[in-house]
């Protein structure tokens, strides 16, 4: 919870994404998930998930958003503004297992990134890229 990138700023308020992901993991189809911040010309940034469901769960990925979203708003409040959530294949991680966050801002902001050496499978980048640009979540 002591991440850096744990804050963001949605219409003026200051928001934990590690307060998010703690909701949206405690679904029970999620076996791991992400929030981060993309920039909102409106809001300043919006927090999407990106989540990874547990094996053998099939479920229609708009009622999985729409419960998810619905989780988020009950435990944090409507000043969250989730309203997003991607299932995606995989997360970037590194060796040890962290989750690359900055990079997946990076993708979805559309600035140049650099993929770090520590990375454990850069193949799950381009796929999260298609996916966030299918759903159109990267900004320009």
């Amino acid at each position: 919870m002591g991440r850096t990138d744990d804050v963001i700023n949605v219409a003026g308020h200051r928001l934990s994404t590690g307060e998010m992901e703690e909701v949206v993991a405690g679904h029970p189809a999620v076996a791991e998930c992400a929030v981060i911040g993309i920039n909102d010309s409106l809001k300043g940034q919006q927090p999407i998930g990106l989540v990874l469901l547990k094996n053998g769960i099939e479920l229609d990925e708009a009622e999985l958003e729409a419960e998810l979203i619905a989780m988020v708003r009950k435990q944090i409040g409507a000043v969250a503004c989730f309203k997003k959530a991607v299932v995606v294949q995989r997360l970037p991680k590194t060796r040890s297992g962290k989750i690359l966050r900055k990079l997946l801002r990076q993708i979805a902001d559309k600035q140049d990134y650099s993929i770090p050496s520590t990375i454990d499978d850069p193949a799950s980048l381009p796929e999260i890229e298609t996916i966030m640009a299918r759903r159109g979540l990267i900004t320009s």
